[in-house]
């Protein structure tokens, strides 16, 4: 498991207000410095070689003359971590690390003046609270979705319609235990799954966010946490690990991406999901650029080819998830549709609960847990404690 680093973790605990001291961004683009390096999410920056139909990198880099180099990341600690280690450029961070990176002071504001598409942007992510600090943008919305519950459909010949699945030792309709047959992320942000699913279960626990808890419903969802730890085969990161797991190792339930569901099914697998009653956490990713980046030209021109419609709406496709243009799903220049952004939740948008920093100064209580301990807990609960 990837471990979030003590200065991270030490950020977290501060409250989160724009950084005094953060870098100035930039007023005017120059040329571009001849490469351009991004940490990203698995399947996001494509060129071609998973499959040739995806490739929005080799066109850009003709246009421009900027390199694109990537580092995938399978975990939002991991890319926070590599983002305090510096030599990116940009990282796709969910909403889980991007106020942690406002924070630390290792990503500046973005000038919306500088990216001419920033105007086509949905207004409900242009912005958002997880990249903007004070009604300063630190990033440019990309791309978000639900964790979705992927599925056996030989196991489970209809929906599953709770998460129960997952979380509680059962027989599943073909008869047999869900123990070793489920696994859960690999990421302290999971607890937020385990609260939803009790806000749910045990309303008398008083959860009305899945990121902001007191110590009674934290303990509560460890507690939960520890019984799924008895059934879990495996805690995935690596998507596509996780694909493999599903395929080869007997796996037919977890929670997941759209990513992984989309690639099994396109290779004939018997894999479908849901959003189960209960309904679901998500993640909502912006490039941000690092404070110190050696190549900003190049950056702030990615940043605007990855608002062209085009591209959002074939990684609307490629991942099953919800472009940040909503043209993107019907202006016909790329391979999504009205009613595949429909299918993706391009509607669902307030039923999400989309990955948050936890912080101790949280709004709906006054005093909650914070991510450093979810990071260490969450640990513990992985090692069998």
């Amino acid at each position: 498991m990837t471990r979030l680093t003590a200065s991270c973790a030490a950020v977290i605990a501060l409250a989160l207000t724009i950084p005094a001291g953060a870098a100035e961004m930039l007023q005017a683009l120059g040329p571009g410095e001849g490469q351009v390096d991004i940490v990203a999410w698995p399947g996001y920056i494509e060129r071609g070689e998973t499959d040739k139909s995806f490739d929005w990198v080799t066109k850009f880099e003709a246009a421009t003359g900027c390199k694109v180099n990537v580092k995938t990341a399978n975990t939002s600690d991991e890319m926070v971590a590599l983002m305090n280690e510096g030599g990116f450029d940009l990282v796709t961070a969910s909403g889980d690390a991007s106020l942690r990176l406002i924070a630390g002071k290792r990503v500046q504001p973005v000038n919306p003046t500088l990216i001419p598409s920033w105007a086509t942007l949905d207004p409900r992510l242009e912005s958002a609270p997880w990249h903007t600090v004070g009604g300063v943008h630190y990033g440019t919305p990309y791309m978000w979705g639900p964790n979705v519950l992927m599925y056996n459909a030989n196991v489970f010949p209809e929906a599953p319609t709770s998460w129960n699945v997952v979380f509680e030792p059962m027989d599943l309709p073909d008869g047999k235990p869900n123990a070793g047959r489920v696994q859960a992320y690999d990421g302290p942000i999971h607890i937020a799954d385990a609260a939803l699913y009790l806000m749910a279960h045990k309303p008398d626990l008083g959860i009305t966010s899945p990121y902001e808890l007191n110590e009674a419903q934290y303990a509560a969802a460890l507690d939960l946490l520890r019984q799924q730890r008895k059934l879990v085969s495996r805690y995935w990161h690596d998507a596509f690990i996780q694909i493999d797991d599903f395929k080869n190792e007997g796996v037919v339930a977890s929670g997941s991406w759209p990513f992984q569901v989309n690639l099994l099914a396109s290779e004939g697998q018997p894999i479908a999901s849901t959003i189960p009653a209960e309904g679901a956490t998500g993640w909502a990713d912006t490039t941000m650029m690092h404070a110190d980046a050696a190549h900003p030209n190049c950056a702030y021109m990615w940043m605007e080819h990855t608002l062209s419609s085009n591209l959002q709406s074939d990684l609307s496709v490629w991942f099953g998830a919800n472009p940040s243009v909503p043209a993107a799903c019907t202006d016909g220049r790329g391979m999504q549709t009205a009613e595949g952004c429909k299918t993706n939740g391009m509607e669902d948008f307030e039923k999400i609960r989309f990955w948050t920093t936890p912080v101790s100064n949280c709004a709906s209580q006054g005093t909650c847990v914070p991510y450093y301990r979810w990071v260490s807990d969450y640990i513990g609960v992985i090692g069998g404690r």
